[in-house]
């Protein structure tokens, strides 16, 4: 079946509708209550506090497609003993979009797993022959999911095609120490059009695709680490649009599909090189064209290249597009390039509102990149100037490579060119501990976060609402909005919008109105309501067709009304003394507030 994107997410969102699901709005890249992940790596992050348990305004049954990254392409997988960069290759992506599915403690395995084949075979055509399936191998915490495989049996599957793999491969979660999580099963595509798909099914064949996965939530882990039955089981299906497209087109490489395609002529026009002549120049045109896609939608979304969390992964992924774009023979490139993704993702109202200042930052960065590289030519030359032998040590090809972004291989080049050599190995060694600390900030493995729910992070969720009601009071500015969150069970950091640091009788005054309203003893109250009905009440959120028909409003007496998915304290003077030990600036117009409960 030939499909383009727009067509295929149409379909989907369509088909769960009348399986009585509600559509969910597709959320920021940046999440706005989960200190867990620096960036928005699937649809169920938004979701967290609704797979606890806390209803969700739209019911049981969801649907949606979300925006998502993934930093693996960044910091490679790890494959035995070595790394691998993932991206480059025909099918993994930084940026991507998630079709999704959501049961909340409605309906389970059965009806799951039969939706998703309904959707696959009956919508999009896709022959039972072309399919394969994993389930569930069991360990010592939950049997084998025998049950999942009946029911692909049942649905005409044979057992050849059914495959049971252990827990690195077949589940999920939790996502914090605690919480929900359970078996997943997955589906496979046969990829190649001109050969029969094998009777039997190996998933360590790569010409089996996956195409997508059924979570399914059955157990809670405690905090002993126990695995009990969950009160509430849930259903997670996410499957990549990207994957999907490629198979219902024919294509064995998603960088042919419709949401790659005139990036690619782009790269091929302006290079002179074509794709998939060239084994080398083929990866580089594919991370550019990713990366610069990632790096386009994570503007539009409100961060700018930096030198931490969310303003750093955007800088090495321009960065990183910039390198490979040299070795094409591109200069002063990113801001062409960009341009027809905003043709490709038209429906983002979002990206095509923030088209110039996207513009703008990638071109912004690349004359900064390229300054840079002059620098650090001055400091390899001052390097070499001052050995005593003719060897670069691993510390300081690192230097070159860190603080002024040289690849090894440029590295490698520029010390052949002077008769040096370069301490690889210890060079790896210092990548090896830098790449640890990047994965854990990427990743943003925190001790906790929402997905725990613990006493200590509701009470800080709360006091991040007061902060920002204080902030509006004292700095007398009504525009003032969130513009990011990080919140653990030790402190509160939050991200607003505002164009100036603020004074020490500033701080002190929003400490002091914080407390006294906590001090009051204000009942905290849920209610759910349309979008335009909190608007109209003066709930703070960004109304920017963000929302679906129903939204959660958290009122704290008459001092802080807000859309919010929780979770929150049942009254303020639970709270404690609230503290905020840091002012600080966060990116351009925009300042950070770290604080704590005492």
């Amino acid at each position: 079946m030939k499909i383009d994107r727009k067509e295929l997410i149409k379909r989907y969102v369509e088909f769960f509708k009348t399986k009585k699901h509600k559509e969910v709005q597709n959320s920021s890249l940046i999440p706005e209550n989960d200190p867990t992940v620096l960036f928005t790596t699937a649809g169920m992050h938004p979701l967290v506090p609704y797979l606890l348990g806390q209803p969700h305004p739209l019911g049981k049954r969801l649907v949606n497609v979300q925006r998502c990254i993934r930093t693996v392409g960044l910091y490679g997988k790890k494959l035995g003993n070595e790394t691998h960069d993932v991206v480059g290759d025909s099918y993994h992506h930084t940026f991507f979009e998630m079709l999704g599915n959501w049961s909340l403690g409605d309906y389970f395995k059965k009806e799951a797993i039969e939706y998703t084949f309904e959707f696959f075979t009956e919508i999009l055509k896709m022959p039972i022959e072309r399919l394969a399936v994993t389930c569930f191998a069991g360990d010592k915490n939950s049997p084998k999911d025998e049950e999942s495989a009946k029911i692909w049996e049942s649905l005409g599957f044979k057992k050849e095609r059914i495959a049971f793999l252990p827990e690195e491969d077949n589940w999920w979660g939790p996502a914090g120490k605690t919480g929900p999580c359970g078996p997943s099963t997955e589906i496979f595509y046969w990829k190649l059009n001109d050969k029969k798909p094998p009777k039997v099914f190996n998933p360590e064949d790569k010409n089996w695709v996956e195409i997508g996965n059924d979570v399914l939530m059955q157990y809670t882990k405690n905090e002993q680490g126990q695995f009990n039955l969950a009160k509430q089981k849930n259903i997670d299906f996410g499957g990549g649009v990207e994957r999907t497209l490629a198979v219902l087109n024919g294509f064995d490489d998603n960088y042919l599909t419709d949401c790659f395609s005139s990036i690619i002529k782009e790269i091929e026009r302006i290079s002179g090189k074509k794709y998939g002549k060239n084994a080398d120049e083929t990866k580089a045109m594919r991370i550019i064209a990713d990366h610069l896609k990632a790096s386009a939608f994570i503007i539009a979304d409100g961060i700018s290249p930096g030198n931490t969390e969310q303003g750093y992964i955007l800088r090495r992924l321009i960065r990183r597009s910039i390198k490979y774009g040299k070795d094409l023979g591109m200069n002063n490139f990113t801001k062409e390039i960009a341009k027809p993704i905003f043709e490709i993702y038209s429906d983002y109202t979002h990206l095509q509102n923030k088209r110039q200042r996207i513009l703008d930052e990638l071109e912004a960065e690349e004359n900064k990149f390229m300054k840079t590289i002059e620098d650090g030519m001055r400091e390899f030359e001052k390097m070499i100037a001052c050995l005593k032998c003719k060897e670069i040590s691993g510390k300081d090809a690192f230097l070159l490579y860190q603080s002024y972004g040289f690849p090894l291989e440029m590295i490698l080049e520029m010390a052949k060119e002077k008769k040096f050599k370069v301490n690889e190995k210890a060079f790896a060694e210092e990548f090896e501990k830098h790449q640890e600390l990047s994965r854990t900030a990427s990743a943003g493995v925190f001790k906790s976060g929402l997905a725990d729910n613990s006493e200590a992070t509701t009470k800080l969720h709360t006091a991040a609402h007061m902060l920002m009601a204080a902030l509006r009071v004292v700095l007398k500015n009504p525009n003032i909005m969130q513009k990011g969150s990080n919140i653990t069970p030790e402190r509160l950091r939050m991200d607003f919008n505002f164009d100036r640091k603020l004074t020490e009788e500033e701080i002190k005054k929003v400490e002091d109105l914080v407390n006294s309203e906590a001090q009051k003893s204000c009942e905290v109250i849920r209610i759910e309501c349309s979008p335009e009905q909190a608007k109209k009440e003066g709930a703070i959120g960004v109304f920017e067709n963000k929302y679906g028909e129903k939204v959660s409003v958290y009122s704290i007496g008459k001092f802080s009304k807000e859309i919010c998915a929780g979770p929150h304290v049942k009254n303020t003077c639970e709270l404690g003394k609230f503290k905020i030990q840091k002012e600080e600036s966060s990116s351009a117009g925009v300042r950070r507030i770290k604080a704590i409960l005492e």
